[in-house]
């Protein structure tokens, strides 16, 4: 299971490549994750611009123009920064496409982990709000 250092980690890695980019799209392939993706996941997050990324818990949290995606890397969960567009994986759940061609790729053999989104205070949802900064 990705511990507090890996997390942090990995919103240090991505924050860099997509603070200040614009989502061009977002393709989820596989929706079954330990909470279901959003269907509206990608209409919702499409031409909103990345304002910041940090960490509450295990939680990354990447905050928009209009509310905040987060996203939980479960057991076995990883995100990646492409700068091409390799063939996905059969574990390869969804991806997030920007304005520069930077690609960010959500891996889960196990899909443990949760892609979820909300347009009010992050800190009060209901994943996190009894969470520690």
């Amino acid at each position: 299971m990705p511990e507090l250092p890996e997390v942090e980690t990995t919103c240090r890695g991505i924050e860099p490549h997509i603070k200040g980019r614009s989502i061009s799209r977002v393709v989820v392939r596989d929706s079954r994750l330990r909470w279901p993706v959003p269907d509206d996941l990608g209409q919702w997050a499409q031409d909103q611009t990345v304002i910041n990324v940090t960490r509450r818990s295990k939680y990354l949290l990447i905050k928009l123009e209009r509310g905040t995606i987060l996203v939980h890397l479960g057991m076995s969960g990883n995100l990646r920064v492409l700068l091409d567009d390799p063939t996905p994986a059969k574990h390869d759940h969804i991806d997030v496409e920007f304005d520069n061609g930077i690609r960010l790729r959500y891996t889960d053999p196990r899909r443990f982990g949760a892609w979820l989104y909300t347009e009010d205070d992050v800190s009060t949802h209901e994943l996190i709000s009894h969470l520690g900064p």
